[in-house]
């Protein structure tokens, strides 16, 4: 499923039906674009590559692994290459053994990245068992590669900070807290905290 500007803004009407301090944070920041990746393999190493750097230092950092190793889509040049080409393109030691783990659970067809289970806590157990993808990145493939509308990255800072001041909490909300909130928001989840990140950035803007 990919999801479109239609299938967001039906949820996001849906959600302001349901809770209206919603309906006012889409009259102050407007309705967000869709946020789309692709589906498969090279969005997860991607996301291997991209921890804990900047959005600059892992496109070069991209740059460099695809002119020492070739076609990053393939999870076998990932597989077959040497720890020095790894090294070379600026890959930790660490980042180097996730990717090497994301190649081989999808090589040896251990994971199917085309047929996740359509349950969504089934299909995020089946993503955190590669060694550096964590329940958060499990969830934001999910959500942007898969376009799955229910799914609720409930422990990201930014979605945190914004459905806080949307709801008028005085402090940040605990993850806990906000699966709690959330509850009533399905199967809507995914849309909710899309608008958070486009109102936290419009609320960046601002200050």
């Amino acid at each position: 499923m990919v999801q479109t500007s239609i299938s967001l803004h039906a949820s996001l009407d849906a959600l302001a039906a349901i809770e209206p301090a919603f309906a006012a944070a889409l009259t102050r920041a407007g309705y967000p674009q869709p946020r789309v990746r692709d589906r498969g393999y090279a969005t997860l190493l991607r996301t291997i590559v991209g921890q804990q750097v900047s959005v600059a230092a892992a496109q070069s950092i991209w740059t460099k692994l695809e002119a020492q190793v070739g076609d990053l889509t393939d999870p076998a040049t990932i597989a077959e290459a040497t720890n020095e080409q790894l090294r070379a393109a600026g890959l930790s030691r660490q980042k180097a053994s996730y990717a090497r783990s994301l190649a081989d659970e999808v090589t040896s067809g251990r994971l199917d990245l085309a047929h996740l289970p359509e349950d969504d806590e089934e299909a995020i157990g089946q993503l955190i068992r590669i060694k550096g993808i964590g329940r958060w990145s499990a969830e934001i493939y999910l959500l942007f590669a898969e376009g799955r509308p229910d799914v609720w990255p409930a422990g990201d800072l930014a979605v945190q900070i914004e459905i806080g001041r949307i709801l008028g909490h005085d402090e940040r909300p605990a993850e806990k807290v906000m699966r709690e909130l959330a509850e009533g928001w399905r199967p809507h989840r995914g849309a909710a905290a899309i608008l958070a990140w486009h109102h936290y950035k419009v609320d960046m803007e601002v200050i």
